[in-house]
């Protein structure tokens, strides 16, 4: 579907929203009034109704029609853990079982049906009545330890598996045979059984499933891993326990197939969250961390800092602009609390005699050094002129353009920055009308990089909450970016030469990847951000041929106009900033094989 295809379908339900979305197209904002009307069309009726119907049928990816040919063709146990004795879910459950085009499984029921002659017949559907004595999760982790199959999936009460989630799965098995999960996509079946809401997930990020189980509803486990991280768990552990003590355990494979292969109707998403948050306190006490109750039914993990603390060289770049300087600073100074910390003001040749009184103040205080740098403006150089001269163990890199507004942000960012398998960590930007500027980078939106959840309010859920939960991201914004001096300077630190301006923040996350480290973005740090005030728009007549050399370079240097980041799945718009879904399959089919 084009841009005019949507607009004239969004017209009639949102006129203004439509209108709005013509006059940025019109001003050649091309990915901002598509995302505007993406916005708009997603909570009308006729969008996922017209992604299934238009969009879905495309999506096969080769090879996977041919089981014949393939060198192990995996068998499946599923479990159907369906407390209660209504017939109807379960009937819903065996019938999407024998509309599979994969046929090599066998379920068995956990359950106690008043009326099973009413269930559909298949050789393959065995039932096991609970224990009235026993928990459901010591009867379905003792039918996984009895499982014969390959790979085990756990189905919940009334969930139903399109025609071919069993061939998807197990094309991905054969395809990567040491794999210890597989897991596909979702939506939900509402109460007269149409699809809804579907999660377009993204690949392994073990941060993200210890705030929101993304997994339990549609992932099939390797038997053997199953079985043996069973073995280790308490008998009543749950599934969700399950998956995260083989998901974490170091050198594990999971695979994700970008395919709704469940469509469920109780999700465990968001379900038992105060047992979770137990399940995660245990997870990561072993790092002599904790887990509290987060927003939206998530749960937050919290490691803890070492003992002493270490110093946090704060980088703010500044020329003249006292009045985003001065609240920058003060802000920094009077409400962070984590300590120790220096200020680092790089005076990028400053003139007005306010901003001059201002920076021979600060210079007086023990916290700030004022360092000078007189160079044509280079946000690299003098960032990694900054690294040179500072003295902590870490480097905030700090917009002059933005202000604290919470006294633990730079705690909330410490507390992952010191984790060794860590790289950069960026913090929630909000704009001056609280709503999100920044929730982490997607390497490939606009065939570059864009900001997740941009313009979302604040306090909105969300595409499945993620702008609220700390994850693994491809790359931060250097608004606000945390990093190891360490790690800074091992990968070369920013690039003056080629990107002296634009994409060097993302251009040092993506190093510091290559490099074997995680970004991540923590929603727990929150800071306003006046986007570009200082500095002026790239778009601008006066810097539209510098920005469109170093778009070039980035470009070039991560191959981004094609870039799969992995925390975005690829049917998604990669023009949308969003998390909508592509309502055409135009570029979909590449991505998927």
């Amino acid at each position: 579907m084009t841009f005019w295809q949507l607009l004239l379908r969004v017209l009639p339900w949102a006129p203004l929203r439509a209108i709005e979305a013509l006059w940025w197209h019109a001003t050649r904002r091309r990915v901002r009034a598509l995302n505007i009307l993406c916005r708009a069309a997603m909570p009308l009726p006729f969008a996922y109704e017209y992604w299934q119907k238009s969009v879905e049928p495309h999506f096969e990816p080769s090879g996977v029609a041919e089981p014949d040919r393939w060198p192990w063709r995996p068998t499946f146990s599923l479990i159907l853990a369906a407390e209660g004795g209504d017939c109807e879910p379960i009937r819903a459950t065996i019938n999407s079982l024998r509309r599979q085009t994969y046929p090599a499984w066998t379920c068995l029921v956990l359950a106690a049906v008043a009326d099973e002659e009413s269930v559909p017949l298949d050789s393959r559907v065995q039932w096991s009545p609970p224990s009235s004595l026993a928990p459901i999760n010591a009867e379905l982790m003792s039918a996984i330890q009895r499982a014969r199959g390959d790979a085990v999936l756990v189905l919940g009460k009334g969930t139903e598996l399109s025609p071919s989630a069993l061939l998807e799965l197990a094309h991905a098995l054969q395809a990567n045979p040491n794999a210890a999960i597989v897991y596909g996509d979702q939506d939900t079946l509402d109460a007269a059984g149409r699809r809804r809401n579907p999660w377009f997930k993204g690949d392994w990020n073990e941060e993200l499933f210890l705030a929101l189980d993304y997994l339990s509803d549609a992932a099939a486990m390797a038997s053997k891993s199953a079985q043996a991280a069973v073995a280790e768990l308490a008998p009543d552990a749950s599934l969700y326990e399950l998956l995260l003590r083989i998901g974490g355990q170091s050198g594990r494979t999971i695979v994700h197939v970008p395919r709704i292969i469940a469509h469920v109707r109780h999700s465990a998403a968001h379900a038992n969250v105060v047992e979770r948050r137990k399940v995660v306190h245990r997870f990561v006490a072993l790092e002599g961390g904790t887990a509290e109750l987060g927003p939206f039914e998530t749960v937050k993990a919290v490691y803890p800092l070492p003992s002493p603390a270490p110093l946090v060289s704060i980088v703010i770049p500044t020329k003249d602009k006292l009045n985003l300087l001065q609240p920058c600073v003060e802000s920094v100074l009077a409400k962070t609390r984590y300590e120790p910390f220096e200020i680092l003001v790089m005076d990028n040749g400053s003139r007005e005699d306010p901003t001059l009184r201002y920076l021979a103040e600060l210079a007086t205080d023990p916290h700030v050094r004022v360092i000078s740098h007189p160079h044509p403006y280079n946000y690299s150089a003098i960032n990694n002129h900054a690294a040179r001269q500072a003295r902590g163990e870490y480097l905030c890199l700090l917009n002059n353009d933005t202000e604290v507004i919470g006294a633990e942000w730079l705690t909330e960012l410490m507390r992952y920055a010191v984790r060794p398998n860590v790289g950069a960590v960026g913090a929630k930007l909000l704009y001056e009308d609280r709503t999100i500027q920044h929730a982490g980078v997607v390497v490939g939106i606009g065939e570059a990089a864009g900001h997740a959840h941009r313009n979302l309010p604040h306090d909105h859920p969300g595409y499945f909450c993620s702008a609220h939960v700390a994850q693994f991201v491809t790359a931060v914004t250097g608004a606000c970016l945390l990093v190891s001096r360490d790690k800074f300077l091992d990968v070369g630190g920013l690039d003056e030469e080629r990107l002296a301006i634009a994409y060097n923040d993302v251009d040092l996350c993506l190093k510091l990847e290559q490099a074997g480290w995680r970004n991540v973005y923590v929603p727990h740090a929150v800071l306003i951000h006046y986007e570009s005030r200082s500095r002026g728009k790239d778009h601008s007549p006066s810097q539209i041929d510098r920005y469109t050399r170093e778009l070039r370079t980035f470009q070039e240097r991560w191959g981004a106009k094609a870039y799969a980041d992995p925390s975005f799945n690829p049917n998604l718009d990669p023009n949308s900033e969003s998390f909508v879904f592509r309502l055409s399959k135009a570029g979909t089919q590449a991505r998927l094989n």
